[in-house]
C-alpha cells in the first residue's frame, strides 16, 4: 500500500469517527443500517451492544454518561490484568470507556493514557474526564503508528476494535513494543480475518471505516507481532462474535471471513511471565 493510499484511508477513518462523535454528542444516530455505527440516542441499546461485547452493567454505570457508545468488539480490559500503580495506554481511545474502566484498577497511584487521532473524539474524553473526575487519566491527539508516548513507560496497551483500521499494522506493533517496559504487556480485543478477504470487502472504504475491510489474518497479525520482538504471543479468536459482526454490514456477508479476537504478547524482559505473576 503507497502513502496515498495509506492517507485516504486514515482520513476516511477520521471523518466516519467524528461523526460519531458528533452524533454521539447531539443524541443522534449515524451512517446506516441498523448499527448506527454504534451511536444511539437511546442509551439501553448502547447498554445491550456493550453487554453484547462482553461488559457488565456495573462497568456501564460507573462511567460518565456518553463515555460508552457501544462502539468495539470485545473487552480488552478482561483479560490485561491491571494492577494498582501500573501505566496503561489505550489505542483508539474514544470517548475513553476503556480508560476509564481501567483508572478504577489502576488507581490514583497509576497512570492511563488515551490516544486517539480524531480531534472531536479527545475532546469529548477530555470532557469526560472531567465531568467524571479522573485525575489520573490524560487524552493525547495522535496518530498510533506514531504515539506520542516516551519510550519504556508503559505496563499494559489495551484496544478495543482499533488496530485493524490502521493501514500499517506493523508500525503499530513496532511503536507498542518501544512504549512498552520490559515485561509490558499487550492486552487488545480486535477484528482478524479468518480466511482471504474478497478484493470488493477490502476495497470498500466503508467496510474498512467500520473495521471489517482492514482486518489481518490471524497467521499474518502472529507473524507481525514476533518480528515486532513479542513473545508469548496468543490470538484466541471468538466465532460467536460473527452473530454481532453480522449486524455491522447486513446481507454483506463479512461474517464468514472476519471475527473478533483476543490478543496478548509480551515485550520480553523484566522478570515477568506475562500472566499476572509479577
Amino acid at each position: 500500500m503507497n502513502h496515498k493510499q495509506a492517507d485516504e484511508i486514515r482520513q476516511n477513518v477520521r471523518d466516519s469517527y467524528s461523526e460519531v462523535a458528533e452524533a454521539s454528542n447531539g443524541g443522534d444516530c449515524c451512517g446506516e443500517q441498523s448499527s448506527c455505527c454504534g451511536v444511539s440516542s437511546d442509551a439501553a441499546i448502547n447498554t445491550l451492544v456493550s453487554t453484547r461485547l462482553g461488559y457488565s452493567e456495573g462497568d456501564l454505570d460507573s462511567v460518565p454518561d456518553g463515555a460508552d457508545m457501544g462502539l468495539g468488539c470485545g473487552n480488552p480490559r478482561a483479560i490485561a490484568s491491571i494492577k494498582p500503580g501500573e501505566t496503561v495506554l489505550d489505542l483508539g481511545s474514544g470517548g475513553g470507556f476503556d480508560c476509564f474502566l481501567a483508572a478504577a484498577e489502576t488507581g490514583e497511584t497509576g497512570q492511563v493514557i488515551g490516544v486517539d487521532m480524531t480531534p472531536t473524539m479527545v475532546s469529548k474524553a477530555r470532557n469526560n474526564a472531567d465531568k467524571g473526575n479522573y485525575s489520573q487519566v490524560e487524552f493525547r491527539l495522535g496518530e498510533i503508528e506514531y504515539l506520542p508516548v516516551a519510550n519504556d513507560t508503559v505496563d499494559v496497551i489495551i484496544s478495543n476494535c482499533v488496530i485493524n483500521l490502521s493501514p500499517d499494522k506493523k508500525r503499530v506493533f513496532s511503536e507498542a513494543f518501544r512504549v512498552l517496559k520490559n515485561g509490558g504487556r499487550l492486552a487488545i480485543s480486535d477484528v482478524v480475518a479468518s480466511t482471504e478477504l474478497p478484493q470488493e470487502i477490502r476495497d470498500d472504504l466503508q467496510l474498512y471505516s467500520g473495521c471489517m475491510a482492514g482486518a489481518s489474518h490471524i497467521r499474518e497479525l502472529e507473524q507481525i507481532l514476533a518480528d515486532s520482538g513479542f513473545t508469548d504471543i496468543r490470538i484466541a479468536p471468538k466465532d460467536e462474535s460473527k452473530e454481532f459482526i453480522k449486524d455491522w454490514a447486513p446481507g454483506r456477508g463479512v461474517e464468514e471471513y472476519v471475527v473478533s479476537a483476543t490478543i496478548e504478547a509480551v515485550k520480553p524482559g523484566g522478570g515477568c511471565c506475562g500472566n499476572g505473576c509479577c
